[in-house]
């Protein structure tokens, strides 16, 4: 008998490109970058309907073929440069100003009418393989804060399907960012507008699309699109400081400006969310030790804004 040798692949080795698409569901032909990752689960499932029939003896008869389905996680480092192409997904392309002595500050705001979707293509080069997934949308991004640790974004994306496996890269040369910049746990800050609040042991937030799909009836078994939903921004924060603006909005019921962001460099990322409610909540004490408080809260528009996204770095454009 004889043995069939397998080619394997590592993560180590694994490579992503992305690249916007001009028609939804419709890979481009040019104008990929490859960016960091740190895991993804993309890519299309689809199932069998198992048979129903009976009269017919014992013996099922073959499954029907179910619709596909390409919805995903994606964790990225949240850096200097190629958080850019996320936030792109997330709020649709940004207002950029500059240069101003070599930067740029780019502005992406909440609330966009349509968002814009992407390819992406994972290689695996050492079998080799390429596949692509397409008529990919960004549903949400979820960040925590700590005071230590690796800066992650978790990116909950919407695809539309993928392609069959190549020997050979679609993407024909993609570029890459100068450099991967990330920004660190160590440096972030939680406040309102240029003031930093103390007392946040740790905070984890949530900005939504609430994409909705559009699960017509197709003959390739994919969905049709994915519809933008209303917004929402919502999280929750460690307090071990009672007296700090948070904890006295729980008090009065009026809505603070709320602000995470990181530097490093001259290069800053902040997301602003102008108005956040903060419900009262107890204050548990549970030992000798720092006494804390676990705080949800709640983002409201203001003038149509729920929350923008600054990113200052030396990319030109997104």
């Amino acid at each position: 008998m004889a043995v069939i040798p397998t080619k394997r692949a590592r993560g180590a080795n694994a490579l992503l490109h992305t690249g916007f698409e001009s028609t939804y569901g419709q890979p481009p032909a040019s104008g990929y970058r490859r960016v960091p990752f740190v895991s993804h689960q993309l890519g299309a499932t689809r199932g069998w309907i198992e048979s129903d029939l009976l009269g017919q003896g014992r013996a099922p008869f073959d499954p029907t073929q179910d619709v596909t389905v390409n919805d995903g996680n994606l964790v990225v480092p949240v850096d200097t440069r190629a958080i850019g192409v996320w936030l792109r997904a997330l709020f649709g392309a940004p207002v950029t100003t500059g240069p101003v002595s070599g930067l740029y500050t780019h502005v992406f705001t909440s609330g966009a009418a349509a968002l814009p979707s992407l390819a992406a293509e994972v290689a695996l080069p050492e079998i080799p393989r390429y596949s692509t997934n397409y008529g990919l949308r960004a549903n949400s991004v979820q960040i925590a804060m700590s005071r230590t640790g690796l800066l992650n974004a978790t990116l909950a994306m919407i695809g539309k399907g993928e392609t069959s496996p190549l020997t050979a890269s679609s993407a024909g040369a993609p570029t890459a960012y100068a450099a991967i910049d990330r920004f660190a746990q160590a440096v972030g800050y939680v406040g309102a507008a240029s003031d930093t609040y103390n007392g946040v042991a740790s905070a984890q937030f949530t900005y939504s699309n609430a994409l909705d799909k559009v699960e017509t009836i197709q003959p390739d078994g994919e969905i049709e699109d994915v519809d933008p939903g209303m917004p929402s921004f919502t999280g929750s924060l460690t307090l071990r400081g009672l007296d700090t603006p948070m904890e006295a909005s729980g008090r009065d019921g009026t809505p603070r400006p709320l602000v995470f962001g990181w530097a490093r460099g001259t290069s800053s990322l902040r997301f602003s969310a102008p108005r956040v409610f903060f419900p009262r909540v107890k204050t548990p004490i549970e030992g000798p030790n720092g006494i804390q408080q676990s705080v949800d809260f709640l983002a409201a528009a203001s003038a149509g804004v729920l929350v923008t996204a600054t990113l200052v770095n030396d990319v030109a454009s997104y």
